[in-house]
């Protein structure tokens, strides 16, 4: 599939399973906002410390406004591939667009290395 028209750069393998563990954690051990509603609603209180966004969404306008939230609000977000392992990750049975981590719990540090290689990436994205 390819990438979709919101999704600014690229994420590698590593950092999306890293966001579905961060997910796990959070879900286990403090809590997780699940689908695009809840998304952007933490968002928008400022309450999610890492926003999670499937890239097989469809139609991709369901969550094309959160990466733009996101920037705004410098909450860090990442792109994974599947809406089938966001749900599966934040506990519910159903596939989810999107997921916040709002207390992120034992994932600290993992959030905190994400959140860097996202930057990173991003700074590589916009530099080519």
């Amino acid at each position: 599939m390819s990438k979709p028209f919101y999704a600014k750069f690229e994420v590698p393998n590593e950092v999306a399973d890293a966001a579905y563990e961060a997910l796990q954690i959070a879900n286990r051990t403090g809590s997780v906002r699940i689908g695009t509603n809840e998304t952007t609603k933490a968002v928008e209180r400022g309450t999610a410390k890492l926003v999670v966004i499937a890239n097989d969404v469809d139609p991709p306008e369901v969550v094309a406004h959160l990466p733009i939230l996101c920037e705004e609000r410098k909450i860090p977000y990442v792109f994974v591939p599947s809406k089938e392992k966001v749900g599966v990750s934040s506990g519910i049975d159903v596939p989810s667009a999107a997921a916040a981590i709002a207390n992120v719990g034992e994932a600290v540090a993992l959030i905190k290395e994400i959140s860097n290689r996202l930057e990173e990436l991003k700074q590589k994205g916009s530099s080519e």
